[in-house]
């Protein structure tokens, strides 16, 4: 009988489509199929954390109860605007579904690794030990929302800046063969399709945007009539976060390929939609079905 196979698991970024990732590996546990590795940047770093720290079940009871005004309490306006995440709420976020801060990386149950991006010098650093939440925190760290994470004296940030699906790290971390999970597969130009005009936002956080825009924005910025009504500012920010992870996921996967490639349909779901996590979930099981032809021809009896 030949060696058994490692199996990598790559959960790739993408904010709030990122619970989608917790479909993606019930589906796969209830195949047989369980990763010995798994690699996460961003939001799959969360979930890959919460997962190999045996918290998986408990994450998505949470995050299914989740509402618009649960998500806005994770968010304060911060006049030094070096970034809208309360950090004391997330922390202790981090420690009841994810992991405590005493547990270590070279302790958990299975090969785990988590991406940022090194400010400074746009290298790639992958967090292969220490602690676990400290790994996560660095790989979630999105510009404009988090503030850069001191690690090692180094400044860091969201991970999806250069590697958004780690398929590489799968890799180098001992995998035979890798599933990918890439959020971004069919978002550009998505966002302004499913744009409908809707009631002005009635919660907190959305008023302190508001607010903040009009104050550093409200005179730089003025709004062209001509050409008809531009895109929301945060319909801007979105479709280029959305232009920018598609692009560099493109040329990652092209310089890296997975053996196995699920794209989840999440263009519906925004950045910040947090609550919509039971949609996220449930299409991220689904696109393990959709695949499940070619994931049981590629790992046959291997990994079962």
């Amino acid at each position: 009988m030949g060696k058994k196979l490692k199996l990598g698991v790559a959960l790739g970024s993408g904010s709030a489509r990122g619970w989608s990732h917790i479909g993606v590996l019930n589906a796969l546990a209830e195949q047989g199929i369980h990763p010995d590795i798994v690699c996460g940047t961003s939001i799959g770093a969360l979930v890959g954390a919460s997962y190999v720290s045996n918290n998986l079940s408990r994450l998505e009871d949470w995050v299914r109860d989740l509402t618009k005004f649960d998500i806005a309490r994770f968010f304060e306006l911060n006049r030094s605007f070096n970034g809208f995440v309360n950090q004391e709420r997330l922390h202790e976020f981090l420690n009841e579904y994810v992991a405590d801060d005493t547990v270590l990386i070279e302790k958990v149950s299975k090969r785990y690794a988590s991406i940022s991006t090194e400010l400074a010098t746009g290298r790639e650093v992958w967090h292969s030990e220490g602690a676990v939440v400290e790994a996560v925190w660095a790989s979630i760290s999105l510009p404009g929302l988090f503030p850069a994470i001191n690690n090692d004296n180094r400044w860091l940030v969201d991970g999806g800046l250069v590697n958004p699906v780690p398929v590489s790290v799968c890799k180098a971390l001992g995998a035979d063969v890798v599933i990918a999970v890439n959020l971004n597969g069919d978002l550009v130009g998505r966002h302004f399709e499913n744009t409908k005009q809707v009631e002005k936002p009635d919660n907190g956080f959305s008023r302190k945007v508001t607010d903040l825009v009009m104050e550093y924005t409200g005179s730089l910025l003025p709004v062209t009539k001509s050409g008809g009504q531009p895109p929301s500012l945060f319909d801007a920010i979105a479709s280029s976060i959305n232009i920018t992870q598609d692009r560099i996921t493109r040329s990652r996967l092209a310089g890296d390929p997975p053996d196995i490639l699920l794209v989840p349909k999440l263009s519906k779901i925004g950045l910040l939609e947090f609550y919509r996590a039971g949609e996220a979930i449930k299409e991220g099981e689904k696109s393990v079905r959709r695949a499940l032809p070619e994931i049981k021809e590629i790992l046959g009896h291997d990994l079962t």
